[in-house]
């Protein structure tokens, strides 16, 4: 039998499926990578493998002697993990100088280069004793999970896990190595603001992989480009390969669907009516929405400040919109996130000021992470605001029309990984131009019904031709094509 069909899956991450709480509650992760892999981990056998976030995670993995548990989660599902804890000072160095900013900025082209970054010894032994470090914590426990094993298949996720698969191939040169990486891959030139020594050692750990996926196939003709520039490899663009060693990379885009019946299930809890009826006695004739981290990439003053542009020149719209914002603070510890979730409140304030009324707050700002009321947000906007600068996929993008019940529009940067797929059905804009913005807000809430309800109906139907299993099987489709060496 296939390892790919046999022995179970090791899946590895930064964050994991759940989070231990110190009043003993068990969370599910965050964020969209913990979304897709659930569905993986519920599709497939599979042992997860993950830093231990908090302090109770630290004393739950040490009850279970820091091997693998089933940890059963309170809205149903359980997942067998591993929780990997690392010197906390190496995981600070690890996660809020090196992977955060310094890689995400690089993969979100965020660096204002005429002023930052400037490395120094810092950043460097930031990626020598804290981005090793905590690679290696994890590819120790990846080696113990697969001793034994014949062929096993390790699935790695996102950049924070760079340099994990030349370390798990040093050792184990039979595994078979998958990583999925789940936000944008850049241009050459962006890379170079990395000293030459560290690039060579992402791109050599990158490249122990057997295959490498993204989300676009605009990320993966990027990924290639820079091997071939940066690295002086061979490459095949038809085919998407790297030669490397003697050893064929594979390099694929797999674009993220969502779970359609798990978000209408949420659209149907009686908490989700709750905020919609709350929601429903407060709107206005029209209802703008944005569901975001609060993170530079997502671009959300631009947002505001088309929104203010908006209001300026369609006076006539004054106390009938109201633009509903809700944002979860992200990355509070790291000073540049601090300062944008300050200056995003003090545009709202600067916007309501303007334009406001006694009973009319042009935006309402929402600064918490609630699943149920976001999805009662969506299922009743007419216009979705999704104007991100750069975005791995954006899963907010293919949520909202689901559920949406008042043929709501989608305004969609066309640099979001969504956009590959929406855009047709989507008004697309560049989301530097804040006039093309505020024109399109203004077209979005001036359009005919009848193409609203199009528009909206050819989203639905993209966004639910795949689900996650299609996601994974196609991924392990192409592990066992590659395991019996079948062409590309």
């Amino acid at each position: 039998m296939s390892s790919a069909e046999g022995a179970p899956l090791v899946l590895v991450s930064n964050r994991g499926p759940v989070t231990f709480q110190e009043d003993g509650e068990v969370k599910r992760g965050g964020g969209g990578l913990v979304t897709a892999l659930t569905g993986l981990a519920s599709h497939r056998d599979a042992i997860w493998i993950a830093s231990a976030m908090t302090e109770q995670d630290i004393a739950v993995s040490d009850e279970h002697g820091g091997r693998p548990f089933t940890a059963e989660l309170p809205d149903g599902g359980s997942y067998k993990v591993r929780l990997v804890a690392s010197d906390p000072g190496a995981y600070d160095r690890f996660y809020n100088v090196f992977a955060n900013p310094m890689l995400w900025f690089i993969q979100h082209y965020l660096w204002d280069l005429s002023n930052a970054p400037d490395i120094r010894r810092e950043e460097v032994e930031a990626f020598e004793f804290g981005y090793n470090v905590v690679n290696e914590d994890l590819a120790r426990a990846v080696l113990e999970e697969i001793d034994g094993q014949e062929e096993p298949v390790v699935m790695a996720h996102d950049y924070h896990l760079y340099t994990l698969p030349g370390l798990v191939r040093r050792e184990r040169p039979d595994a078979f190595l998958h990583h999925f990486i789940h936000i944008p891959w850049t241009q050459p030139d962006t890379w170079r603001v990395l000293p030459t020594r560290i690039r060579r050692e992402i791109y050599e750990g990158l490249l122990a992989n057997d295959i490498i996926g993204f989300h676009t196939r605009s990320y993966q003709r990027n990924f290639l480009q820079c091997c071939r520039d940066l690295m002086d490899l061979e490459v095949d663009f038809e085919r998407g390969i790297v030669f490397w060693h003697e050893h064929e990379v594979w390099v694929r885009a797999y674009p993220l669907p969502i779970d359609a019946d798990a978000t209408r299930a949420v659209a149907r809890r009686p908490r989700t009516a709750e905020f919609e009826g709350e929601l429903l006695r407060r709107r206005r004739e029209h209802l703008i929405l944005r569901v975001d981290r609060a993170d530079l990439s997502k671009n959300v003053l631009r947002g505001f400040t088309a929104f203010d542009v908006f209001l300026e020149q369609h006076p006539e719209f004054r106390e009938r919109v109201t633009f509903v914002a809700q944002l979860m603070p992200s990355r509070t510890d790291v000073p540049e996130y601090a300062e944008y979730l300050e200056r995003i409140e003090a545009v709202v304030a600067v916007v309501n000021h303007r334009h406001g009324t006694p009973d009319w707050m042009p935006i309402h700002l929402k600064l918490r992470d609630d699943l149920e009321e976001a999805v009662a947000a969506y299922k009743n906007y007419d216009v979705l605001l999704v104007n991100a600068m750069f975005d791995g996929m954006n899963l907010v993008a293919k949520e909202g029309p689901l559920v949406n019940e008042r043929a709501g529009v989608s305004i969609l940067s066309e640099n979001t990984g969504a956009h590959e797929e929406l855009g047709e059905f989507a008004l697309s804009v560049n989301p530097f131009d804040i006039q093309e913005l505020a024109d399109s807000i203004h077209a979005a809430l001036t359009m005919s019904p009848e193409e609203r309800k199009r528009r909206l109906e050819g989203l639905k139907g993209i966004v639910t031709q795949r689900d996650p299993g299609d996601w994974i099987d196609e991924q392990l489709a192409d592990i066992r094509k590659k395991e019996r060496g079948d062409g590309t």
